[in-house]
Parts: structure tokens; C-alpha cells; sequence
């Protein structure tokens, strides 16, 4: 054990040296400033600086000023700030560096009576804890962070959400929860193994499974033992895991009366180990790197969102790539594009249905689990695989020594036009693909594409996490008589969660689904890292990206009618604005019309 790893859950508090607090605290209040300006929650002025920089100037009605330099991009007039250069200005002219709740109560003193005030700030909170926490953990690579594998990088990638202010909240764990199962600590989980009446349960899987051996070979657990020595026939049930955190947090407390009646059976732990990706609540077997990654419902929030499983969702998981592998297997410039579907093969779910309106309140999402195929088994020889969103990582941005690019070794080797053409070749192909030739938007940000390279040369992605990230018009789809049968939407899920659908009749939110996802935050993120580290111009980013785009409708003119239904040259696309929904609710739709870097190269035939 590290003597990072040995220190208790609380002294690492007091071996944090002050520079490190300082620049977590900068970067949390930096990126709440960031999203007010952008989302046009606080005025703001702007002084021009030498190159490309700006000076951003907020004037409090308390007589204080806040400064940081930063610039407003190309992209989608995203606003990037340096957080370094972050400086409050008091009436007396004293500078200092802000501190989280004066900047809360100097800055948004107009929202402050918002009944969402309060469960905003404690996110904030628990993100500047948990952040500093992570960064005290000593961590070091055993090697270049270029030649480490996927699951190795998502230890690694520790900087998660650039654009959402509470990106690291996870509130619902404790600290010593945080060291126990958050990705940065990369600790041993073992997952627990319940069996559920089938009764009680609802299943589903993709065609070519054997649900009785699949389920036998994932639980190693003498399961069928367990049960019949408590009098019970293996047959009248089902298994599904559940993180231990949920196990101890949720089940045992919401559950009991199925735990008391015999329908829910504890079953143990598992033998193998599993680690926590970026998005906490999806485990990669680390004890065999093939096997199946599992999904696990957590009633905790990250990112403002609350971290279950919806039923319907873990019964679609599986119809929703069984059907997006049969178009793609079916279609010959899919196969060509060679871009991977990590199939969500199993889904399982408590079965809330029947349950009294109250405890189905109480209970809804909470026990359930996707199993998603390993990106291993698709790996060919010599390939490397990198989360999308560790691209843009820069290496010690937190350390003392010098801070380089992730991909530094790789643009230096290829040339930075080169690398980067191949990189928009590679991820913008298969997501245009889908949208025009089969009429299907894919939520594909920076968790949901894996970057698949050989020598650090890209060669292909894998995309991800479709049980609830695809969205499409059926009298749109190139392909109706192949549309899946899904279960429905409950009408309870669909009043507290607006944005979360599958089916529309609006052809534009279907494309701004793969638009806001894909090229308002992966490729931004990109164009603007670049542009930072590399001085590519981000209108020449957006160019190559438009020739891509170009290239393929001019290749494919068979698709010319979707070219204009889901046109991604359009002057604007409908973004999320995350930090009003978090301070304001939902009671009305909060998005913003932002203009689109790719409308300066719209083909003139369209």
C-alpha cells in the first residue's frame, strides 16, 4: 500500500499542501464562472489581450470585480478560461484568489432564493473535496500515460468533466466511499450477487445468448447451492449484481421486505474483481479483461444527474445494439468504416411496475444492471485504445514538473495536420454515417467513443452506452420495417427527466442529439485544445472537419434528402445549459441556441 493509500480518510486533508487546494478551488470556481458567462447567468465585459486572449472583467453589486483571462472560440463561442489567472478585486483594489462561497454569494446573489440553491452548493462542495482528495492520492504512471492501456487510462484521466461545474460531486459518498470506489483510486471492488425471484424480476438479452450459462459464468457463485440449501429452487430465479455501496446504501434499506419474504436472496461476493471507470457506476473485470463490463444502478449523483437504472432502459439495452449491429452488418459502408459496437448483451431489473405508487417513488432504478460487451475482445494486434475525453489531457497539469499534451509523443511522430485529419476521419465518419444513412442521432461525448490506435496512429472507434443514447424519428429511418419493438417510457420517468427519450417526431433534435454531444463537446474540446497547445487555428480545425463531411455526402448521394433533413451545416444547434438547469430546475426548457463553426464551410449545394 502507497503511503498515500495508508494515510486515513481524513489526514490526507493535512498532508494537502496549500498550492494544491488553491488550484482545485481555482479550477471549481473557475468552471462555475465559465458556465454563468456562457449561459449568460451573470454580465460580463471583455478587454482584448495580445493573440487570441481576453480579459473576462465580472462586476459584483458588492463592489468587487472578478478577472481571469480566457477566450471566447471559435467554437460554438465557447468560453475557455485560464484558471491560474483567476483573481478577485475587493473595493480597496486588494487581489486575492477566490474562495468557492465568496464567489457564490459576491455572484449569484440574484438566484440565491431558487429552492435549488442549497443542493447546488453542496455539489459544488463535495466536487472541490473529492477533487482535492483524488490529487492528493500521490498517483504516478508506471510508465508514458501514451503506452497505457484503456483501463489503465481511466484511473489516469482523473480531470473528467471540462464544461459541467459540478464534475466531481458524487454526493452520496463519503470520503472514504470516494477512496473505496471512485476511478482515481483504482482499489479492488468486488461486486455482490443477489438472486431475485423471476417473479419479482424482468430480463432481458440479445439472440445469441444463453442466459443460463451466461449468468453461471459471470456470478461465480455456487448460487444453486445457496438457494437450495435454504429450501429454494434454483429455477424460480434470476441473479443481478449490485454495487456494494448500493447493497449497503439502498437495498438492504428499500429491499428488506423482499429480503424477508425469500424473494431476494444474498448471494455473496464475487470472486473476481472489478475496477470503476469514469462514470463510477460501470465496472471492467479486471480479473478477466474480456469478460462482459457490468452497469450497476447507484442512487448517487455525479454531474447533477442521479445515477440509476431505469427499467426500461436495461430492457432496451439489449434491442437497441442488437438492432444497430444489424443495420451496421447489413450495410456495406458501415462494415468499411470498421467502427465497433460495444452490444449491451444483458439487462436485468427489479420489476417496479406493481409496486404501490409510493414505494415505486421510492424504489424506481435502483436495482438493476447492463451487461456491455469488453472492448478487449475487439482489439486486433498492436492496438491501443484511449477514452476520447483523455485527449485533450494535459499530463502534470496538477504537479510541480512540466506539463505536456497526453497525445504529445504522437503529434510529434505524425505531424500535427496529419494526426489530427485522421482523428476527425476516424470518429466523424461512423457518427455522420449513422445519422444520414439510417436516420439515427447517437449521444456519442467524450465517455461514449473509445479512440482505437496502432503506434499512436488512429484507426478506428468503439462507441458505447446506447440504452438510453440514441434517438430517432421513426417516418425518418432509412430502414422502418427493422425499427425495434422498445419498451416504453413510463409517463412517471418522462415528468421528471424531459430530455430523456428515445422516439421523436423533431427531426432537429434528432440531430442535434449527435450534434451536442459529438461536435458541441468532443470536437470543441478538441478544436480548442489544440489551438491552446499546438496553435492549429480552430477555423482550420472546423475546415477538415467539413471536408470530411463534404467528402462523405459527395461519395454517398444516395442519402442527398437526409443531407438537408439533418443538416449539420445549420447556422445553429440547441445545446443543454447545464448550470441553469442545476440552479433554476427544470419547470421550463433550458437550452441555448449556439452558433455552429461548421455553417462557414456549408457546401453551396445545400
Amino acid at each position: 500500500m502507497s503511503d498515500a493509500r495508508a494515510l486515513s480518510y481524513s489526514d490526507w486533508l493535512t498532508a494537502s499542501n496549500a498550492s494544491r487546494l488553491q488550484q482545485v478551488e481555482q479550477r471549481v470556481v473557475g468552471q462555475l464562472l465559465q458556465t454563468l458567462l456562457y449561459e449568460q447567468v451573470v454580465p460580463y465585459q471583455r478587454q482584448v489581450l495580445a493573440g487570441k486572449q481576453q480579459r473576462f472583467i465580472i462586476a459584483s453589486e458588492l463592489g468587487v470585480e472578478y478577472h481571469c483571462n480566457g477566450l471566447q472560440s471559435a467554437s460554438f463561442d465557447l468560453i475557455r478560461l485560464d484558471y491560474a489567472t483567476l483573481e478577485r478585486i475587493d473595493a480597496d483594489g486588494q487581489r486575492s484568489s477566490p474562495k468557492l462561497h465568496q464567489a457564490l454569494s459576491e455572484l449569484l446573489s440574484g438566484v440565491q432564493d431558487s429552492p435549488h440553491f442549497p443542493s447546488f452548493i453542496n455539489e459544488l462542495e463535495q466536487t472541490l473535496l473529492k477533487d482535492l482528495q483524488s490529487r492528493s492520492l500521490g498517483y504516478r504512471p508506471d510508465k508514458p500515460a501514451h503506452r497505457l492501456d484503456v483501463d489503465a487510462l481511466e484511473q489516469h484521466f482523473m480531470d473528467a468533466h471540462c464544461y459541467h461545474p459540478c464534475y466531481k460531486s458524487r454526493i452520496g459518498f463519503s470520503l472514504q466511499h470516494n477512496a473505496q470506489y471512485g476511478p482515481e483510486f483504482a482499489a479492488p471492488i468486488a461486486i455482490v450477487w443477489l438472486a431475485l425471484a423471476k417473479s419479482r424480476a424482468s430480463v432481458n438479452y440479445a439472440e445469441h445468448i444463453d442466459i443460463d450459462d451466461f449468468m453461471q459464468r459471470e456470478a461465480g457463485v455456487p448460487y444453486a447451492e445457496i438457494l437450495r440449501q435454504q429450501g429454494k429452487d434454483p429455477q424460480d430465479y434470476c441473479l443481478i449484481p449490485v454495487h456494494p455501496w448500493q447493497w449497503q446504501q439502498v437495498i438492504v434499506t428499500t429491499f428488506y421486505p423482499e429480503l424477508l419474504s425469500g424473494e431476494l436472496v444474498w448471494l455473496g461476493e464475487s470472486r473476481d474483481r472489478y475496477q470503476a471507470q469514469q462514470s463510477i457506476r460501470t465496472m471492467a473485470n479486471v480479473s478477466d479483461k474480456t469478460r462482459p463490463y457490468v452497469k450497476l444502478a447507484m442512487s448517487m449523483t455525479n454531474t447533477s444527474s442521479t445515477r440509476i437504472l431505469a427499467r426500461h432502459t436495461v430492457m432496451n439495452g439489449p434491442i437497441i445494439t442488437s438492432w444497430l449491429q444489424q443495420l451496421i452488418s447489413r450495410d456495406e459502408t458501415a462494415r468499411a468504416l470498421d467502427f465497433v459496437i460495444l452490444r449491451e448483451v444483458v439487462g436485468a431489473s427489479f420489476d417496479y411496475q406493481p409496486l404501490p405508487e409510493s414505494r415505486m417513488t421510492q424504489t424506481y432504478g435502483t436495482f438493476g444492471a447492463i451487461w456491455r460487451e469488453s472492448l478487449h475482445q475487439y482489439l486486433r494486434a498492436d492496438e491501443q485504445a484511449v477514452p476520447f475525453n483523455g485527449l485533450s489531457h494535459v499530463e502534470n497539469r496538477y504537479g510541480d514538473g512540466e506539463q505536456r499534451p497526453f497525445i504529445d509523443a504522437w503529434v510529434a511522430r505524425y505531424g500535427l495536420e496529419a494526426w489530427s485529419r485522421k482523428l476527425l476521419q476516424v470518429s466523424v465518419q461512423p457518427i455522420i454515417h449513422m445519422l444520414y444513412a439510417e436516420g439515427i442521432g447517437m449521444e456519442s461525448h467524450g465517455q461514449n467513443i473509445v479512440l482505437i490506435v496502432k503506434d499512436g496512429w488512429p484507426v478506428r472507434i468503439a462507441l458505447k452506452d446506447f440504452h438510453d443514447g440514441v434517438r430517432y424519428s421513426s417516418d425518418h429511418l432509412a430502414h422502418p420495417e427493422l425499427q425495434p419493438d422498445l419498451v416504453p417510457l413510463p409517463a412517471s420517468h418522462a415528468k421528471i427527466n424531459r430530455n430523456s427519450f428515445i422516439l421523436t417526431d423533431d427531426v432537429d433534435a434528432v440531430r442535434d442529439f449527435s450534434c451536442d454531444s459529438f461536435f458541441f463537446i468532443c470536437l470543441a474540446e478538441m478544436a480548442i485544445f489544440l489551438q491552446q497547445h499546438y496553435q492549429l487555428d480552430e477555423s482550420d480545425f472546423w475546415r477538415m472537419t467539413a471536408d470530411i463531411i463534404v467528402d462523405y455526402q459527395q461519395r454517398h448521394p444516395q442519402h442527398r434528402v437526409r443531407y438537408a433533413t439533418f443538416d449539420v451545416f445549420a447556422l445553429h444547434y440547441e445545446v443543454e445549459e447545464l448550470t441553469k438547469r442545476r440552479l433554476l430546475g427544470d419547470a421550463e426548457r433550458r437550452f441555448k441556441s449556439v452558433p455552429n463553426p461548421l455553417h462557414t464551410f456549408r457546401p453551396t449545394a445545400c
